[in-house]
């Protein structure tokens, strides 16, 4: 069996501060605009005197059956074997203006596309290069309230209080994304 790589998202600790995406553009030299391989979502929900706001890092989730994989007409998405990383091979990929349809098919906004003419497709890979130097990922190692953990899934499932759902995150059966939450207490 595959060992499936994903993160684990505590929303109790996330206090909206960027810190991950900052890290994240830093670390992929992903230049300021529209691009970003990992962002967070404000939820914001109430009235006065009964409100609630949580924050929620968003991602590719590296899915089991990824929607983008599937639709891509030149193979340029790709799931590896030995983590169910999903990669992009940017110079295969058709670009926006001529493709887009990984964008369309991810429930979760994870293709990423620059403001350059005819950008070619761009995601989180969870930073296989740190992996491979057994180091977490910039944006894990980056939060300054821990609330990002990654590895393999089956580690991630032994943290307390696992939910496969959030605030602003449904899990969908027939892609499997690979994240684990804390779910915002309310």
């Amino acid at each position: 069996m595959m060992t499936q790589y994903g993160l684990h998202i505590d929303q109790n600790r996330c206090t909206g501060c960027f810190a991950c995406v900052v890290a994240c553009k830093d670390w992929h030299n992903v230049p300021a605009g529209p691009a970003s391989w990992i962002n967070v979502k404000v939820i914001e929900k109430g009235t006065y005197p009964d409100l609630f706001v949580a924050f929620l890092p968003t991602t590719c989730y590296h899915c089991k059956s990824p929607a983008c994989l599937d639709v891509c007409p030149v193979g340029a998405i790709a799931k590896r074997d030995e983590d169910g990383i999903v990669t992009v091979d940017r110079e295969l990929c058709l670009g926006k203006t001529d493709c887009g349809q990984c964008l369309e098919a991810c429930s979760y906004s994870a293709p990423q596309f620059g403001e350059e003419e005819d950008a070619k497709m761009q995601k989180c890979d969870l930073c296989i290069d740190r992996w491979a130097e057994s180091k977490k990922p910039v944006c894990v190692m980056s939060c300054p309230m821990y609330a990002l953990d990654a590895g393999p899934l089956e580690d991630l499932r032994k943290k307390e209080q696992i939910a496969r759902e959030t605030e602003g995150f449904t899990y969908s059966e027939s892609l499997g994304p690979s994240v684990l939450f804390k779910a915002k207490r309310r």
